[in-house]
């Protein structure tokens, strides 16, 4: 007796489909700030050390950093490029006479390697989270577009030899808008890097 299989319909497909993509993850670096849903709204995050020179240097260069490797020659050429370098040196310089001002140091995103998905975000982090914590997460995508969200903690061990620890997360408050784009910003970075390896072998 022979079954005739149907073909999946459209609504089982597209939910495959999306459950893909949010699932499709990059190592990147990232702008981040995080801290416990219940820690202060404002102010330095509890367990985080202050900032430091470098650290903002890299955080205020960073979109600027990004846009040119998008934008290309277009930026690279453009009469705008000093001007937006000359706003980049001149927020560092306030940045910092603040940081020294402060003792405690400022609250800013700082660029943080990550592990980048759809569906949640993996770091390294000098404070100790446990399982099933909530964070607020803002996280800035390349060149500067930021996504505020809520995660909550589903791995947190101890790296071997470090301070750090290892820390995994599952968003649970995202916007559709947001999560769509973390998607297109994980799938052009996958694009960028393959195009990048294809001319390295061609090379």
């Amino acid at each position: 007796m022979s079954t005739t299989m149907l073909p999946p319909s459209t609504k089982t497909t597209k939910s495959l489909s999306d459950e893909r993509r949010e699932w499709i993850r990059i190592d990147d670096r990232v702008l981040l700030e995080y801290r416990l849903l219940t820690d202060p709204a404002e102010g330095l995050t509890p367990g985080i050390p202050p900032v430091s020179d470098e650290a903002i240097s890299e955080a205020i260069a960073k979109p600027t950093s990004d846009l040119l490797l998008r934008s290309g020659e277009q930026l690279a050429e453009s009469p705008l490029l000093p001007w937006i370098m000359k706003v980049d040196w001149l927020l560092e310089t306030l940045v910092k006479q603040l940081a020294k001002i402060q003792p405690e140091g400022v609250a800013m995103a700082q660029a943080t390697d990550v592990t980048l998905s759809g569906g949640g975000i993996g770091f390294l982090s000098p404070r100790y989270f446990a399982v099933d914590d909530q964070l607020k997460l803002k996280i800035i995508l390349p060149p500067f577009i930021p996504i505020h969200t809520t995660a909550r903690v589903i791995r947190s061990t101890q790296v071997k030899d470090s301070i750090n620890y290892d820390i995994a997360t599952e968003f649970i408050q995202l916007n559709p808008d947001d999560q769509e784009h973390l998607i297109r910003h994980i799938i052009q970075a996958q694009a960028e890097r393959l195009r990048g390896r294809r001319r390295g072998s061609q090379g």
